[in-house]
């Protein structure tokens, strides 16, 4: 079994390569949905989580998103806590999730921040999604929760797309030039090919 790993910044696009993805029968992993339910269900991620930053994070037995979010926002170091908590658990759920999924010659894993959580070390390749920080920024708006500024500050806040490049093992352009079927299915036969 493959594990593809596909990456990419707000409005990159990464979302809807994923969905290419499904079209071709291979199931994808949401990390930032799984993450979620990971953070309300996990007792490892709720105790230490509560352990790092109060027992009041938890109400009616759900985390609260928005005082976590509050605690991390532009806390390098409540970040790392909080990262050092979730991944290792988002990893091995994911692996556990693919363990269940073995009988698929490809499986994927969908997370913005692939590389940051080091998820390409349970990976076999990866993928990042690129497309022009206006593009990214102009679809973000698009959808309509977050603003210009909210969006260029997370954008930042990430590594830079330069940096995810050097690292994944192929790049899909969604700049509106390149055709993302074609692209996805050229790494699909490389993957499965791999002779």
């Amino acid at each position: 079994m493959i594990k593809l790993g596909v990456t990419g910044g707000i409005g990159s696009g990464k979302s809807v390569v994923c969905d290419v993805l499904r079209l071709h029968d291979i199931p994808v992993y949401d990390a930032d949905l799984e993450a979620k339910n990971l953070n309300d269900t996990s007792p490892v991620i709720r105790k230490k989580l509560t352990q790092s930053f109060g027992q009041d994070l938890y109400r009616n037995n759900r985390l609260d998103r928005e005082k976590l979010a509050h605690l991390i926002f532009n806390n390098e170091e409540n970040l790392r806590t909080a990262n050092s908590i979730i991944h290792p658990e988002l990893a091995k759920h994911f692996m556990e999730w693919a363990e269940q999924r073995k009988h698929h010659p490809v499986i994927a894993l969908d997370a913005a921040v692939l590389f940051e959580a080091g998820f390409q070390s349970v990976l076999d390749k990866t993928i990042i999604v690129l497309a022009p920080l206006e593009v990214r920024i102009e679809r973000a708006v698009k959808r309509g929760n977050l603003t210009k500024e909210q969006i260029t500050a997370r954008a930042n806040s990430q590594m830079s797309d330069k940096e995810k490049a050097e690292l994944a093992d192929f790049i899909i352009e969604n700049d509106g030039q390149h055709s993302l079927l074609e692209q996805v299915d050229k790494i699909l036969q490389v993957v499965s090919n791999p002779y």
